[in-house]
């Protein structure tokens, strides 16, 4: 235990060495009988043995601050980038594992803040639970407000992203949001008419016969509670990570968020709620702690492991249990006054930043539509006092999410409709083994490459964090792109531009701060402040990324010393998603 008084570093190191080894065992591990449309008749071994780190090999959520992809982007060229049919200027943007959707909702709520564009985004995943994550959370925050408040939408949404235990009314709205989701997966017709904003068009038959099984498995097709445990899987995973250290899991905690997490500028993290969610997976308690019973299935992925000398299909849990869902929305506020501190400590802890934040995400977007559609009513009034006007064709829908195959990004090169077409191309960290010189001639000449670093992956000392960033730099230079020069340096982001035009202006606004062009600055009437900021083929193994990045779980093997998280159940480990598989004590060296 940890003395009073003395050096806090050196108690908290002697604590952490003095835990007893926990039970031996394969604790947590059951085997069921599942049934999916594509996974027929498998024996299934629910296990929660993913890699043996924090991150295991699938992420949930990101590990860096939301971002608004429009100031991230080349300044609008009308000329060249106006749509022929809609007359609007388009932004095509590439993103590789961004896992939760987290820069396409902040693009969207600023987007009144900018001129108007036609979005389309292209959404690359290792794993379809990720690709229905984003089905499901989109479905969410464009949900109609005269069936759910904000408020309801705002606190169900933290629950079903970030909590590994469900309240009983939020677990019956992902099983109704799963079951309608299955039924309108394999009807293209009516997917179009009811979700207009969702392209499934580019994934392959059985990877959409396998998102259904996806939605199924969440609207309870397996009924009871061993069908996934996730409270034992949790602990379980716990106990695999944690080794001899299980019973000082409260000193290693706080080792990780004081020493690392704080460090590295999430130091609104509190002591309180970051033990709360290593403990149990309940990061947002947003009501009594017994209310949250209910596993959220939303967390649960497949993958192929050996079990008595044959392959089997495991269901379980190999998410974060390192860092948490804190830093996407809970470390940055547009609200100054959020980060406010007293006498050196946070007045507000991440948990209520992320609350404040979501709600004004998602009242954003609703105000986003508004005004378009009070256009569009205005011109049809003043088209008829004219005389015999026709009517005016429908507006298109804001913005597009393309969902592609799961394996392309080798590919996507070799199809006139991807190559040179995108803006913007968005990495994290666990997708950096895909950045190549193929991906790159997807970019369009003057295009922006933004890739997401390891600042926040505990398991990575500061060496490893540094080395990474390197390696992200070659790989840039190697796929064409330059650094881009004149910003603000950042510890979460790599910018680059694409080579073969002249640097990018540091007085860009676009470039440097992200801030819209002055003569937008005026938000509409409904928004007075600007808002704050697989299924996993488990039966497929998933293709070894090229380049010293690839980290698996049989190799602890590092890049210049530097593990690398993977993003999907086969990739890489990945920051904005998954670590390195680093099984040491996360206490550095002193």
């Amino acid at each position: 235990m940890i003395e009073k008084g003395g050096d806090y570093k050196q108690q908290l190191r002697r604590g952490l060495r003095t835990s007893a080894q926990p039970r031996a065992g394969k604790e947590g591990v059951s085997r069921v009988i599942w049934k999916d449309k594509g996974c027929a008749d498998r024996t299934t071994m629910t296990t929660p043995a993913g890699s043996g780190t924090g991150f295991g090999s699938v992420s949930w959520w990101g590990l860096s601050p939301a971002v608004d992809l429009q100031a991230e982007s080349p300044p609008v060229d009308a000329d060249s980038q106006a749509d022929t049919e809609h007359e609007t200027p388009e932004l095509n943007v590439l993103l590789l594992g961004s896992v939760d959707g987290r820069h396409l909702l902040r693009t969207l709520a600023r987007a009144a803040l900018w001129p108007r564009r036609r979005f389309h985004f292209y959404v690359l995943e290792n794993n379809l639970e990720a690709v229905a994550r984003h089905v499901l959370i989109f479905s969410l925050a464009l949900e109609d407000p005269e069936k759910m408040g904000l408020q309801e939408r705002s606190e169900t949404f933290l629950e079903v992203w970030g909590n590994a235990l469900l309240r009983p009314p939020v677990a019956a709205f992902v099983r109704a949001q799963a079951g309608r989701l299955a039924h309108l997966v394999p009807e293209p017709d009516r997917l179009a008419e009811q979700l207009p904003w969702l392209s499934l068009g580019a994934l392959k038959f059985r990877e959409r016969d396998a998102l259904e099984a996806v939605f199924r498995f969440w609207a309870g097709g397996e009924k009871g509670p061993e069908a996934f445990p996730m409270s034992r899987l949790w602990d379980s995973r716990l106990r695999q990570y944690l080794g001899s250290r299980y019973d000082a899991r409260r000193g290693v905690s706080d080792w990780d968020l004081h020493m690392k997490l704080h460090d590295r500028g999430a130091r609104v993290i509190h002591t309180r709620e970051f033990r709360r969610w290593r403990d149990t997976g309940v990061a947002f308690e947003l009501r009594d702690s017994s209310a949250y019973h209910v596993p959220n299935r939303t967390l649960a992925s497949g993958r192929l492991l050996s079990h008595r000398g044959e392959r089997v299909a495991a269901r379980g849990y190999w998410g974060d249990i390192a860092t948490g869902p804190f830093v996407a929305f809970g470390i940055e506020a547009d609200d100054e006054t959020l980060l406010k501190t007293s006498n050196g400590q946070p007045v507000k802890t991440a948990g209520e930043i992320t609350e404040h934040n979501v709600a004004e995400l998602f009242r954003e977007m609703a105000a986003w539509g508004r005004p378009r559609a009070a256009q569009g009513d205005s011109e049809q009034v003043q088209g008829g006092a004219e005389g015999s006007p026709e009517p005016a064709a429908p507006a298109p829908e804001p913005f597009t999410v393309h969902f592609l195959s799961l394996g392309s990004a080798h590919t996507l090169h070799h199809k006139s409709c991807y190559k040179g077409q995108f803006q913007l191309l968005y990495v994290a960290c666990g997708m950096v083994h895909l950045l190549s010189p193929e991906l790159g001639a997807c970019v369009a000449p003057g295009g922006r490459l933004i890739v997401e670093l390891a600042q926040f992956l505990v398991d990575l000392r500061q060496e490893q964090l540094q080395a990474f960033s390197s390696r992200v730099g070659e790989l840039a230079q190697a796929a064409g792109f330059a650094p881009q020069l004149g910003g603000k340096p950042s510890d979460m982001f790599a910018r680059f531009y694409k080579a073969g035009d002249s640097a990018p202006s540091h007085e860009d606004p676009a470039v440097e701060s992200g801030t819209p062009p002055p003569e937008f600055l005026a938000p509409p009437i409904e928004a007075t402040d600007p808002p704050p900021e697989d299924r996993t083929q488990p039966l497929e193994p998933g293709t070894p990324p090229p380049e010293p990045l690839k980290l698996t779980s049989d190799s602890q093997a590092s890049l210049l010393e530097a593990p690398v998280p993977p993003t999907g159940s086969q990739a890489p480990k990945s920051e904005s998603q998954t670590v390195p598989p680093e099984t040491k004590s996360p206490t550095p060296e002193i």
